[in-house]
């Protein structure tokens, strides 16, 4: 059996890589899309706005709420999503981080 040793990699490397993890799925992304551009929390059914069952939106909800990117919190029979804007700004950050580290002139030589 093989494991994936995430262990020989530093915390940052971890926390990059789990929020890449949760930012591969279309659907996640367009929740914070649909989140960013309304700016402000969201009272109701998100799932009106993708076209997925309101099933696989609370899974996609949980996994960016599981990650840190969104807060969900109770409101009698309805959740208030919201951005977590110290996250957010904390990945705007990493992804800053390392595209500068990426030169795009930088040619393959194979």
């Amino acid at each position: 059996m093989t494991f994936a040793k995430k262990e020989l990699f530093d915390d940052d490397l971890q926390e990059m890589a789990l929020y890449f993890k949760v930012l591969s799925h279309p659907a996640r992304l367009a929740i914070l899309k649909y989140l960013a551009e309304k700016k402000t929390c969201i009272s109701g059914d998100i799932s009106n706005e993708l076209p997925l069952s309101r099933t696989t939106v609370s899974q996609h909800l949980q996994e960016l709420k599981k990650a840190g990117l969104i807060h969900g919190e109770i409101d009698g029979v309805k959740v208030n999503y919201c951005l977590c804007n110290e996250n957010i700004k904390k990945l705007k950050i990493m992804i800053d981080e390392l595209t500068e580290l990426i030169d795009v002139e930088i040619k393959c030589t194979l």
